[in-house]
Formats: structure tokens, sequence, C-alpha cells
């Protein structure tokens, strides 16, 4: 693992250190209802059933949140993460910043850690670090116009329907903007591509290349969950997987442990016990937009 400023707390997070998965602990708290952009493979809702990004059994609001992180701590004493990645992305509003406040408030120890598009990153990142988020993932997919536009089919912005490959230029300058601002911040990066067969599995050397330009620390390599429109798209295979990751590897140090977890995972990642059943007693009457 390469050193870092911020080292001391990557060796406790689970989702960004392979030595500290499968010893400390996260909580993902679903604050986020809506996303600010469209992909295609992208299928966000409620249910108690499917183990995959973008789904949680309830939607809370952020002085709720405090609460089941309260009884999460009493359940899993290993949590050291608390971690917001949706159900939509988490600076579509302004839910994740003002739940971050209250448990930075609470827990001031607890390493805080989201997950985004990055379209919205630069603007609020000096919000997020002053509510004491220090590692946050932002997912890219692509940094091509060609082919981000193949697979994110709009976005939304200050009011604005943009589409096509005005929004993936949009877009894809919005993530390389963030990350500059928010490692110059001393926040610890990490980006999260899916890899889409046939679409930018010849891309995947320079998503990492531009990423580790931009000043991110790992890059993570997750293969594709086919829905929505890309339901009948074929997810990538082990070989492909394993040749994605060596050609990232060149430029970033990889990931290899991640699980691709629920938007209300809570407990330690490849362990025996999921807590969210626990602490989510309710299904949400919410809708994802």
């Amino acid at each position: 693992m390469s050193q870092c400023k911020g080292d001391h707390d990557i060796a406790k997070h689970p989702c960004f250190s392979a030595e500290a998965h499968g010893k400390f602990g996260r909580i993902h708290l679903p604050v986020s209802p809506v996303c600010n952009i469209q992909c295609r493979f992208c299928k966000r809702g409620f249910n108690k059933d499917e183990n995959r990004p973008g789904v949680s059994r309830a939607l809370l609001a952020p002085e709720d949140a405090v609460g089941v992180l309260d009884r999460a701590v009493a359940l899993c004493p290993e949590l050291t993460v608390v971690g917001i990645a949706g159900p939509g992305d988490t600076l579509a509003g302004d839910y994740a910043l003002e739940t971050f406040r209250l448990v930075h408030a609470r827990y001031p120890n607890l390493i805080k850690c989201l997950s985004t598009n990055g379209l919205l990153l630069k603007e609020k990142i000096d919000g997020l670090v002053k509510a004491g988020v220090r590692t946050i993932t932002v997912t890219i997919n692509a940094v091509e116009v060609k082919t981000l536009a193949r697979i994110c089919s709009h976005i939304m912005h200050n009011g604005q329907y943009i589409t096509g490959e005005m929004a993936a230029r949009w877009l894809i300058l919005a993530q390389l903007a963030g990350i500059d601002k928010a490692v110059s911040l001393g926040v610890i990066v990490k980006v999260n591509t899916v890899l889409i067969p046939g679409i930018n599995d010849q891309h995947i050397g320079e998503i990492a290349k531009t990423a580790a330009h931009a000043g991110a620390a790992f890059i993570n390599i997750i293969p594709l969950i086919p829905e929505h429109e890309f339901r009948n798209h074929r997810p990538p295979d082990c070989r492909e997987l394993k040749a994605a990751r060596r050609i990232a590897g060149a430029y970033l140090p990889v990931i290899n442990h991640c699980q691709q977890c629920r938007a209300d995972a809570c407990g330690i990642p490849g362990g025996t016990t999921d807590f969210a059943a626990m602490l989510y007693d309710r299904r949400a009457v919410e809708s994802c937009q």
C-alpha cells in the first residue's frame, strides 16, 4: 500500500485497506434519496433482499441517522468508519453533509467517508472537510467523452437537464476538478470504476492514469451488476476483471477486496454478521427518484 497523508485513518478503514478488511467495521447511513446523474446500469430502490449498491431498507433523516449510529456502535464495537453511500448520490442534496455534521459532533474519532459521482464535489468539499470527512470515493467510469456518453444518459446541474456528450464532458471535468481540490485539502480519494465489457474495458488504463494525475490514491475496479438499461449486458468474467486490475495497477494501487455493499450495510466486511437487519425495523415508504 502506498504511503499518503492520512495513513493512520486508512489502517482502520476496511474499504480502503486490505489489512483492515475483516477486522474493522463500517456502517453506511442511507440518507441521500436522489441522484443528479443517471448511469445506464443503475437502479436505485428500497428492499431487504438485493446485495448491491443503490439499495437500502429505509431512508433516514439526518437526525435519525445519529440514533441508528448509536445502536450500531453498541452492536459492533469494531466499527471505525461511518460512511454515506446512497441510495442516491451523497452530494445531490444536503442530507449527507448535515448527517456528517451531527455525527462528527458526537463521534469525532470515527472515520467519516462518502461515495459520490463527483458532479458537485468541488463545490461541496470545503463543507465536507469541516464536517470531518477525510476519505472519499468517486466513481469514474470513463474519462473519454464518447465512452462516458454510452454509460451515463444524463446529468442534472443547476436546474439543467443535460444529455449525451455534453453531459459526459461536464461530468468528467467536474470529477477531476473535485478530486484535485479534495486532495489539496488533505482528503484521501479512492476511484471506483465499473468494468463494462465492450464499453469501457479497453479504457481502464486511461481512467487509472488520469485519476492518478488528479491525485487519487487508489482505484477499485468492480464488475458490472446488470440492471436498468444494462440488465441484459453481461458482467465481466474473472479473467477480464483480473486483466483490468493489472492494467490499472500500473498507475495506482488497486483495491481487490470490495464487496459492492448496500447503502445500509453495517458490520465487518467479510464477517458473518450484517447488523443492518437489526437497525432498520420498517420499510421505507418513500421511493428514489
